[in-house]
C-alpha cells in the first residue's frame, strides 16, 4: 500500500511540473508574439520565380462544398502554365463525382480561365485522404503539392505567399493560417474563431518566430513532391497524416515553415457532436504520432535543445487531457486513504488553474492577444465561455487518447472520417 500511495504522490508532482512547463511555453509565445522582433515568412521576397505547382483537393461526399472550392481556385492569381488542380473524388456516394466532371468539363472548354483541373475518381482500395493524396502524388506534375480541404476557400494570393517559401532550400513544407469562414454562425463558432486565432496568429507564428516547430496541418499549406515522395509519401494506418509528416520530415533534417499572412478559410462545425467527433479524431491522430515519434525526436541529432524540448510538447498536447483526468481519480483515491493531507491543499487548485494554460485549446492568453493583434479586442467578451469550452474539449480529447491507447494495444485499423459540412450547396 505504501508503495501505491508513493506512485500515486509521485504522479501528481510530475504532472504539475509537465503541466508548470505549458504554462511556461505559452506565456513565452505570447510574450514573444507581443514584444519581440516577428520573423514574417518569405512574403516580402521580390523574385520573379514561380514554382510549378499541384493543388490537392480531397473530397468525400463533398456536393455541399465542391463547387465553392473549385471557382475559389478559378480566381487564384498564379500563372496557368505553372498551375494545376486535381481533384480526389475518395469514394463519394453523393453527387461530388458529378460536380467534379462538370467542373473538368468546364476548365476545358474555358482553358485560359481555368488551371489545369484534373479528376481523380477513386473507387477501389483504402478510403482516407492519406491515400487519396498517395494516389494523386503519382500523377502529379507540380514540384510543389499545396492542399486545401474541400470546404476551404483559397483566397486569390494565396498561392504565391505559400510557394515562394520553397525559395529556401531548407523548408520542407510550409503551413498557412486558419481562419473560419462561419464565425458568425453561432457561439461555438465564434469561440473555435477566436481558439484558431490563438493558435495561429500567436502559437504558430511565436514558434517560427523562435526556431522551434511549427506545425503542418494538412490544409493551407503543401510541401516539396519530390521529397515526400522519397521519403515514402504519406503513411495509410495514420489518420494525422499532418502530424506525421511535421515529424518526419525534422528527423530528416528539415524545417517547416509558417506564413501567417497565408489565411485561409475554412468552414467550422456547427454543433456541439461535430465538434466533438472532430477533436476526438485528432487526438486520436495525434497520440499515435506521439506513440511512433517521442523516442525518435529526442534522439535525433538534426534538432537542437529547445526543438527537441518543444517538439516533446507538441507531441503531448493530445495525450495531456487524459493525464488530467487521471489526476483527479488519483486525488479521489488519496483522499478516501486519507493521505491528500500530505499532499499541498493548494495542488489540486493551482493543477486546474494551470491546465487552463496549456495546449492545443489556445490558452487564455494567446486568446486575448490573438484578438488585440487581429484588431477585434471585442471578441475577448467570449472568454467566460471558455471556461465550458475547456471543459468540453478537455474530455473528448481524453476520450481520443484512450481510443489511440486502445489501438497501440490492440493493433486494429482505423477509419478515416470526414466532418459533416454545414454550408448548402451551391
Amino acid at each position: 500500500m505504501d508503495v501505491a500511495v508513493g506512485v500515486m504522490r509521485a504522479y501528481l508532482a510530475v504532472l504539475f511540473f509537465v503541466i508548470a512547463a505549458y504554462f511556461v511555453r505559452h506565456y513565452v509565445f505570447t510574450l514573444n508574439r507581443f514584444f519581440a522582433r516577428q520573423k514574417i515568412s518569405y512574403n516580402d521576397i521580390l523574385d520573379d520565380q514561380t514554382f510549378s505547382i499541384t493543388v490537392l483537393v480531397p473530397m468525400h461526399n463533398e456536393e455541399k462544398v465542391a463547387a465553392g472550392s473549385f471557382e475559389a481556385l478559378r480566381r487564384c492569381d498564379y500563372p496557368r502554365d505553372k498551375f494545376e488542380v486535381i481533384a480526389i473524388n475518395d469514394h463519394s456516394a453523393d453527387t461530388t463525382r458529378e460536380i467534379v466532371d462538370a467542373y473538368v468539363a468546364r476548365s476545358r472548354a474555358e482553358p485560359g480561365e481555368w488551371p489545369i483541373l484534373t479528376a481523380l475518381h477513386r473507387y477501389s482500395g483504402p478510403r482516407g485522404k492519406q491515400h487519396a493524396i498517395n494516389d494523386a502524388l503519382k500523377i502529379a506534375k507540380g514540384d510543389i503539392v499545396l492542399i486545401f480541404d474541400a470546404d476551404y476557400v483559397p483566397p486569390v494570393g494565396i498561392l504565391r505567399t505559400l510557394s515562394i517559401c520553397f525559395t529556401d532550400p531548407q523548408v520542407g513544407a510550409v503551413m498557412g493560417r486558419v481562419v473560419p469562414i462561419n464565425a458568425g454562425a453561432n457561439l461555438l463558432t465564434r469561440m473555435q474563431d477566436l481558439e484558431r486565432s490563438g493558435g495561429y496568429q500567436v502559437d504558430q507564428q511565436a514558434r517560427y518566430n523562435l526556431g522551434l516547430v511549427p506545425q503542418y496541418g494538412g490544409t493551407v499549406g503543401g510541401f516539396r513532391k519530390d521529397l515526400v515522395l522519397a521519403l515514402g509519401g504519406f503513411k495509410g494506418n495514420v489518420i494525422a497524416e499532418d502530424t506525421e509528416l511535421t515529424f518526419r520530415l525534422l528527423l530528416n533534417g528539415w524545417k517547416v515553415a509558417y506564413a501567417n499572412r497565408a489565411e485561409c478559410y475554412e468552414e467550422a462545425p456547427e454543433t456541439w457532436n461535430v465538434r466533438a467527433n472532430q477533436i476526438r479524431r485528432w487526438s486520436r491522430g495525434h497520440n499515435q504520432v506521439l506513440f511512433a515519434y517521442l523516442w525518435p525526436i529526442i534522439r535525433t541529432p538534426n534538432l537542437g535543445f529547445w526543438e527537441k524540448v518543444d517538439g516533446v510538447l507538441l507531441l503531448f498536447i493530445y495525450l495531456l487531457p487524459l493525464l488530467w483526468w487521471l489526476s483527479l481519480a488519483d486525488m479521489l483515491v488519496l483522499l478516501f486513504l486519507g493521505q491528500l493531507s500530505l499532499v499541498s491543499g493548494l495542488m489540486p487548485l493551482v493543477l486546474s488553474i494551470l491546465y487552463g494554460c496549456i495546449g492545443n485549446f489556445a490558452p487564455f492568453y494567446e486568446l486575448a492577444m490573438a484578438a488585440m493583434l487581429d484588431g477585434s479586442s471585442e471578441r475577448v467578451r467570449l472568454l467566460p465561455y471558455f471556461l465550458y469550452y475547456f471543459a468540453f474539449s478537455l474530455w473528448y480529447t481524453a476520450v481520443g487518447a484512450v481510443e489511440a491507447v486502445i489501438d497501440r494495444i490492440s493493433g486494429r485499423s482505423i477509419e478515416w472520417k470526414k466532418t459533416e459540412r454545414f454550408r448548402q450547396a451551391e
